[in-house]
């Protein structure tokens, strides 16, 4: 089994101070290969429960640290789970976003090596394996695949098991690549019920502690 290395990463800028600007979310290019379904269908159940002014307000609190090249295409280097559930349900919904860096190429091949350098892109895929190069990244949210230790890692921060870390990329999969390699019931992203308490315990052990966002047993 593959296991993931991801040492090396440049922090995600915040957006305090920054200008943001509204863009389309089909527009908008994934820098991961997967995402947790879970998480996706938990927050379409709370979006269903907005109206347009409270996500449009919510959307704006959340905007998404984005790159873009010479071409003016934009990649999202945050935030896919929150869009990948709205543009599922509004093909034409559009979020806030702001500029965390800039590419001087118009070229896909480049700019996506420019995100690699800079610990941007996550490469494996839904069943862990990879890296995979970066030109197999989807162009669109849509054709992410489900990563079930995405989901089991989601519903652990959900239950204050781990502590968020907002400004280290793929924090979620750098827990999710832990688990995978510990034995855990068979589960799927459509029921984490028979994985959630070993997933638990392991993520309170003192195995973990060297994992951003380790809590132990508090």
């Amino acid at each position: 089994m593959q296991i993931l290395h991801l040492s090396h990463y440049e922090p995600i800028p915040d957006s305090e101070g920054v200008e943001l600007f509204e863009v389309a979310v089909a527009a908008l290019q994934p820098t991961q290969l997967c995402i947790g379904l879970a998480e996706i269908r938990s927050r379409q159940h709370d979006f269903a429960r907005d109206t347009p002014e409270q996500q449009r307000r919510y959307l704006r609190s959340k905007p998404v640290p984005l790159v873009r090249n010479q071409t003016g295409d934009l990649w999202m280097i945050d935030r896919h789970h929150r869009l990948r559930a709205l543009l599922e349900l509004d093909a034409s919904v559009t979020t806030f976003g702001y500029l965390v860096a800039e590419v001087a190429s118009s070229s896909r091949a480049e700019t996506l090596r420019e995100l690699q350098s800079r610990g941007w892109l996550y490469l494996h895929d839904g069943r862990g394996q990879g890296p995979w190069p970066p030109e197999q990244l989807p162009t669109s949210l849509l054709d992410l695949q489900d990563d079930p230790y995405r989901s089991l890692v989601w519903k652990l921060k959900k239950e204050g098991v781990l502590r968020p870390q907002p400004l280290i990329p793929y924090h979620e999969f750098r827990w999710g690549a832990w688990l995978r390699r510990r034995p855990l019931p068979p589960f799927h992203s459509g029921c984490l019920e028979p994985a959630l308490p070993t997933a638990r315990r392991l993520a309170r052990s003192p195995a973990a502690s060297h994992l951003a966002g380790w809590k132990g047993e508090a």
